[in-house]
């Protein structure tokens, strides 16, 4: 049966009107209208676009930033020039001078110009370049060896430091604080110069015995930590700087032993190295570089390859970012603390060997070590605890220790104050809001500043 009203449309639906329907239409006809005039309103002109910025304008702006490179220049300014004032406070004479500034201001200012300016100059021509041994070289007055004597002090001081300074920061990537980095130098010292001159060896062989004896014992010294870390949840820097004491005191004893004393000396000395196994100088006899700064530009790659390239470097940075997130991932939590702490021990070691194998010293004394472990932790903080940064770090502090030197001998500049340099740079790299506010910089927008080095601390 058909539909008597095919209009009907669902049944769900009712049927319109026809006043409904004339509405519609009405409606309908209105929109149509409104839509076909012309709309006869004046548009309001909107903001004109802000102009690009040059390129010149761009790079001034990321330069007065507070990004790294910034941050870690303007920190050797401040340490620069707070050092200087402290040159002038420490000189009698000059500071006389300012007792009649408003008189002859000239006076303060030229003996205090003189005194700074030549005290940085030879801090300089000590660690970098002489212009007077080139002028002489090219005279014919000097040979060769004092041109390239600054660069070779330089290298000297800094390769121990190299070494050092990636033992702490591995150790931090990792979310450790090593503070034994001086007593893991010292088993390395121990073990390298015992190697040395106690085992009958032929040339080149006897050298790589001796390096990979430090090596082992300053894993040795890393392991303590890292298994009383790992096992007992012993923290690393109670452990680290009891054990410095431990190897100080066992270094002391070692040396005035019988088969270790020098026969011929009656202080506290060892008998000295063989030189079958002392390290190769690079530059001859009258140079002290040696092939120590080789091993730690090697070392400082096999460090960055192995934290960037390697999956033990992934577990390592895992690790120390958050190790509850590491031990759900399935990452060895204590096994990747027992490894953190023994390769640092070794790149400890083998920084104190190099003070023994190679032109520092020759033989065992109780300071044979110096402070290499506890500048490298200084080190590793101004490198930013990546390992070419530390590389370049260790180049600037060797540089003061060398360039400081030449100050002490030429402007009677007191070599403490080259520590107190290093000190301030530290200080104001690990304050980086302390720069920022001081030079008014502008917050980076690439990468933020890195303020926690460590999860361990």
């Amino acid at each position: 049966m058909t539909n008597p009203n095919p209009q009907s449309g669902s049944p769900d639906k009712e049927p319109a009107s026809e006043a409904q329907a004339a509405q519609n239409a009405l409606g309908n006809t209105e929109r149509a209208e409104v839509a076909t005039e012309p709309d006869r309103s004046v548009a309001k002109p909107g903001p004109e676009p802000e102009p690009k910025p040059s390129l010149g304008r761009l790079f001034l702006d990321n330069l007065w930033a507070a990004n790294t490179f910034t941050v870690t220049l303007l920190s050797l300014v401040l340490a620069i020039v707070v050092g200087a004032v402290l040159m002038i406070i420490s000189d009698p004479e000059v500071l006389s001078t300012y007792s009649y500034i408003t008189s002859r201001p000239s006076d303060a200012l030229n003996s205090s110009w003189t005194l700074v300016s030549e005290a940085y100059a030879n801090l300089f021509k000590g660690s970098v370049f002489d212009p007077e041994a080139f002028s002489g070289w090219l005279d014919g007055a000097n040979g060769w060896q004092p041109v390239l004597a600054p660069i070779s002090e330089t290298l000297t001081y800094a390769a121990p430091l190299v070494f050092t300074g990636l033992s702490v920061a591995l150790a931090f990537r990792g979310g450790l604080f090593n503070i034994g980095a001086q007593g893991q130098a010292t088993i390395g010292v121990i073990m390298a110069a015992l190697a040395g001159f106690l085992l009958p060896l032929p040339p080149g062989l006897h050298l790589l015995v001796a390096v990979l004896a430090g090596a082992l014992g300053g894993a040795i010294w890393g392991f303590i930590p890292g298994i009383l870390k790992a096992r007992a949840g012993a923290h690393e820097v109670i452990n680290t700087i009891m054990l410095n004491y431990v190897a100080t005191y066992f270094l002391t004893w070692l040396i005035v032993q019988n088969g270790v004393q020098d026969p011929n000396r009656t202080d506290a000395i060892s008998k000295a190295v063989d030189t079958s196994a002392q390290l190769p100088r690079l530059l001859g006899d009258n140079l002290r570089v040696h092939a120590g700064i080789l091993l730690a530009v090697l070392a400082t790659w096999a460090v960055a390859w192995l934290l960037n390239r390697s999956t033990l470097g992934f577990e390592l940075r895992a690790v120390g970012a958050n190790p509850d997130a590491a031990r759900t991932a399935g990452i060895s939590v204590t096994r990747t603390y027992i490894l953190i702490m023994v390769f640092a021990g070794i790149l400890a070691g083998l920084g104190g060997s190099n003070m023994v194998l190679g032109s520092t010293a020759s033989a065992l004394t109780p300071l044979v070590v110096a402070q290499i472990g506890f500048d490298g932790i200084l080190v590793a903080l101004l490198g930013r605890v990546k390992p070419w940064g530390v590389l370049l770090a260790a180049l600037l502090f060797g540089a003061l220790q060398a360039g400081g030197n030449r100050m002490q001998s030429y402007s009677g500049i007191s070599l403490e104050l080259v520590t107190v340099l290093q000190a301030l740079i530290v200080i104001f790299i690990a304050a980086p809001a302390l720069v920022k506010a001081i030079f008014q910089l502008r917050a980076a927008r690439a990468a933020r500043l890195q303020t926690s080095l460590a999860k361990g601390w």
